[in-house]
């Protein structure tokens, strides 16, 4: 089976889900690649890149998608992309698919086999830290008094305060955000709901300028904040909010909130998924940033990291067929959406008032 590598038609994302390098050890060991011409060239690799690793580099998506069995992407399909899928195919990517209810209609509509790839790591994505220190860079940025922001450095000058940043969870995106936070001298509260993980972050960055807070400590503290980085993936079901739209009257008028998790209704109620052609748009007179592909800003150190997370799955599959694979690791089941026709992914299916099996269950049959 030839795994099938098309350019990603997002706008602004540069990623490419396999670099050269990862190309060459997959040819190596006998699996067969097409990659579309340019799809790595906003990540650092060109078509002779490519050619040089044992790729076959194909001019169009059409070609790449008709000549390969598993197509191996970094974002979502896209209308343009919906008539080329068939039945026999494996599809990986991150599909959201919860969120977007037309593009699971298609999915089952073929009754191909596909597996969202933000499901399948066991440890974090490795995009996670990027976008977590992209989106602290950026609102940094934004704090400056040419954006509307509080117009505070962020480095303590001449007895002066530098900007006050409040950071929401402490996983991988917002040990991230700390990073280019505590580097750049930015005084920074970072909230979570763990008191383990409080304490780990608090051994991990002991800095005078650095401390924690349980979340639920946040409400009260609102209006210290120049800006505000959300970090949680807030669970789709929940109606509820960690920052309201009321909420927004207790900041200070300049602040920024920069929601890197970018759920549409989420943590903070008044996120709605922006591009990087227009990035921030305001709420009760809040600016908002809150571009949903904040790594493809990034794309030579975030391709690097999406391919080599992924393809000891990609080489699963490959190697013991989708069904075996996802059965021998818990992981790669747990990112699959749908199979044949069937839906099995759970989370799609409480939103969207699906029918559904487990993925144990239809994997048994």
């Amino acid at each position: 089976m030839m795994i099938g590598v098309p350019k990603e038609i997002k706008p602004q994302e540069g990623r490419v889900a396999l670099l050269p390098n990862l190309v060459s050890d997959l040819v190596r060991d006998g699996f067969g690649v097409n990659v579309q011409s340019g799809a790595g060239l906003l990540s650092g690799a060109t078509n002779d890149d490519y050619a040089a690793a044992g790729a076959t580099v194909m001019n169009s998506m059409e070609a790449v998608y008709a000549e390969s069995g598993l197509i191996f992407k970094v974002k979502e399909f896209l209308e343009p992309e919906y008539p080329l899928l068939r039945e026999d195919h494996i599809l990986f990517t991150n599909i959201h698919p919860a969120a977007t209810p037309q593009q699971v209609d298609v999915l089952l509509e073929r009754g191909l086999v596909a597996f969202a790839a933000e499901d399948t790591h066991e440890f974090g994505s490795p995009n996670c830290a990027l976008a977590g220190e992209v989106g602290a860079f950026e609102g940094i940025r934004l704090c400056f008094a040419q954006h509307g922001g509080s117009g505070r450095h962020f480095l303590p000058h001449f007895g002066s305060q530098p900007i006050k940043a409040a950071v929401i969870g402490l996983g991988n995106v917002g040990r991230g955000a700390l990073r280019v936070l505590l580097s750049l001298g930015v005084e920074v509260v970072g909230f979570d709901i763990s008191d383990g993980i409080r304490y780990r972050t608090e051994q991990d960055w002991d800095a005078t300028n650095f401390s924690t807070a349980d979340i639920g400590d946040f409400v009260h503290r609102t209006s210290e904040f120049d800006l505000i980085v959300n970090c949680v993936l807030w669970p789709k079901h929940r109606d509820d909010h960690l920052i309201s739209r009321a909420q927004l009257k207790q900041l200070k008028p300049t602040a920024v909130i920069t929601d890197i998790s970018c759920d549409a209704g989420g943590a903070v109620e008044t996120c709605r998924p922006t591009t990087w052609q227009e990035p921030t748009y305001r709420e009760e007179g809040i600016t908002h940033f809150c571009v949903d592909n904040i790594p493809g800003s990034v794309p030579v150190a975030a391709s690097a990291g999406y391919g080599k997370a992924l393809v000891p799955h990609i080489r699963n599959i490959l190697a013991n067929g989708w069904r075996e694979a996802a059965r021998s690791n818990a992981w790669l089941r747990r990112g699959l959406v749908c199979a044949e026709g069937t839906l099995t992914h759970a989370e799609t299916a409480r939103l969207q008032n699906r029918e559904r099996l487990d993925p144990e269950a239809y994997l048994a049959e």
